[in-house]
């Protein structure tokens, strides 16, 4: 993908600037979250910045550039210090929440904009920029919800999962690098498509969605205006 994008250094510097902002939101959320339920290890730790240098995780950003897809660095949890049940869902579910909901505000001046005014990802350079800001947010927050370790997806399925399955998933967790590793491989280097599809696919819905919902808002200032 990176290589892709040097022959635009527009899209490239927006890349880049998108990637650092959705993944210093997202981790960041983390830490808020934890700390927010008592658990000061990421604070104390300084993952409660929105510094990115305090965030990028070298591997998975590098895969982000590489490939599309990729995450930061994971944010310390000590479960001894939460007290509820679902506390640690709750932290996990708190980095791909916090991208979508920056996907929902970046949305609404894109719509407007585009009613009103007919920009458009081709003849408005802010416009694009939103737009991959609004892309590689709905690819983060997607593609962590995949259950494989270090991804959130793995530690909402640790802090749902019955008790007694914690042995299989800790194991499961040591190879989850290797089996990542595995399906990126195959999927960008053998050019077998297999999470491509469901994150392009999600992305598209959460589009849609979202789309839908503020165009329906603008409908309705539109009717407002028209009375006056």
């Amino acid at each position: 993908m990176l290589f892709q994008l040097f022959s635009d250094p527009i899209s490239l510097i927006s890349f880049l600037i998108a990637l650092i902002i959705a993944i210093t939101i997202h981790e960041f959320s983390h830490a808020w979250e934890a700390t927010r339920l008592g658990d000061y290890t990421a604070k104390y730790q300084g993952r409660l910045s929105l510094n990115p240098l305090h965030h990028l995780d070298p591997l998975g950003t590098i895969f982000m550039l590489l490939v599309g897809f990729g995450w930061g660095k994971p944010v310390p949890i000590n479960r001894n210090a939460l007290k509820g049940r679902y506390d640690e869902l709750k932290i996990s579910l708190a980095g791909p929440i916090s991208n979508l909901i920056l996907v929902f505000i970046l949305t609404i001046p894109l719509a407007i904009t585009s009613q009103f005014w007919g920009w458009n990802y081709d003849n408005n350079i802010i416009f694009k920029f939103i737009d991959i800001i609004v892309e590689i947010n709905v690819i983060l927050a997607v593609f962590n919800l995949i259950p494989i370790y270090p991804l959130d997806g793995s530690k909402m399925l640790t802090a749902i999962a019955p008790r007694k399955w914690s042995n299989q998933i800790n194991n499961f967790e040591k190879y989850g690098p290797y089996v990542l590793f595995a399906i990126i491989f195959i999927e960008y280097f053998l050019n077998v498509p297999i999470l491509a599809p469901i994150i392009m696919g999600v992305e598209r819905g959460v589009r849609a969605i979202i789309s839908v919902f503020i165009y329906d808002i603008i409908d309705g200032i539109k009717y407002l205006v028209g009375l006056l």
